[in-house]
């Protein structure tokens, strides 16, 4: 288990998993993070998905402008973390 497991994140994960329409996940990713927090997570799935697909760094960079810090740890928890990553890819590409 992960070392941010708490109570607090476990209801912040049940409350996820209770969204049941895309404008329910809309309206509780406004009041819970910042645009920005959106876009940025949002930019990174999407970075993780063009890694899948074979893309390299300059190309993902190039095509959603995202840094090549973030890029690199994108690329890490694809290929080294707990497979979240490439889990929701093959669900969103089913």
């Amino acid at each position: 288990m992960s070392s941010f497991h708490s109570k607090y994140t476990d209801k912040f994960i049940e409350a996820v998993l209770n969204l049941n329409t895309k404008d329910d996940a809309y309206n509780f990713f406004e009041d819970i993070c910042t645009i920005k927090e959106i876009q940025d997570m949002s930019k990174r799935l999407e970075a993780a998905k063009l890694l899948d697909k074979g893309l390299n760094y300059q190309e993902v960079i190039e095509k959603i402008g995202i840094s090549s810090a973030t890029l690199s740890r994108v690329n890490k928890a694809l290929n080294y973390g707990t497979g979240g990553y490439k889990k929701i890819i093959k669900k969103l590409e089913a």
